[in-house]
């Protein structure tokens, strides 16, 4: 299906169009699977969730009633639901480091060889997450092409095609935006490390 044939689905959605909702989800559901893996395949065994779960979870946020939103097109959406699934792991997970340790945590440097299915903990992903958020109110395409990149492991070609900008953008807002989210979570560290 054209991304335009996607466009007027999610404008169908969102004026409430029942069926609109049911043929838009059997059009996206095969990307929003394989987003759902790249994200949670991130956490390893951190995470309960399975891919269908997670699909489910995120499409019900997205387009499910009063949450549903106008979607400028199908780019916007599959951003949004990209988003979606990283908070609601993030949420879980959050709430498993809570438990697990009575809400205390200490934080982690990022470091360069850092990837998630080799040895990084809850703590630091929440932490990503949290100086995340953060860049997004700096520099919003740096912070969504690190979450492309790093929470659902997508190229940069695929990412400058997702974005409509050059693999040379891509590449250099991503050097910018490592190294900014290295500082801020150096500068997490230090301050929790100065309250010790």
């Amino acid at each position: 299906m054209s991304t335009k044939d996607i466009t007027k689905l999610l404008g169908q959605v969102y004026l409430g169009d029942v069926g609109a909702e049911s043929a838009l989800l059997d059009r996206v559901y095969d990307e929003l699977r394989q987003m759902a893996k790249n994200h949670l395949f991130k956490f390893n065994s951190m995470s309960t969730f399975q891919p269908t779960m997670l699909v489910h979870e995120a499409y019900l946020k997205l387009a499910g009633g009063a949450g549903a939103q106008s979607w400028e097109n199908r780019r916007h959406f599959f951003g949004a639901a990209s988003r979606a699934m990283r908070n609601i792991i993030v949420d879980d997970l959050r709430k498993k480091s809570s438990q697990k340790h009575g809400g205390g945590r200490s934080r982690e440097p990022l470091h360069e060889g850092a990837s998630w299915h080799n040895g990084v903990d809850i703590g630091q992903v929440l932490d990503i997450n949290e100086a995340l958020l953060k860049l997004e109110g700096e520099d919003q395409r740096s912070a969504q092409i690190v979450e492309m990149r790093f929470f659902v492991g997508l190229t940069e070609q695929e990412i400058a095609e997702i974005l409509g900008v050059s693999d040379r953008t891509v590449r250099r807002d991503w050097l910018f935006a490592r190294s900014w989210l290295m500082r801020a979570l150096n500068t997490q560290e230090e301050t929790v490390e100065g309250t010790q």
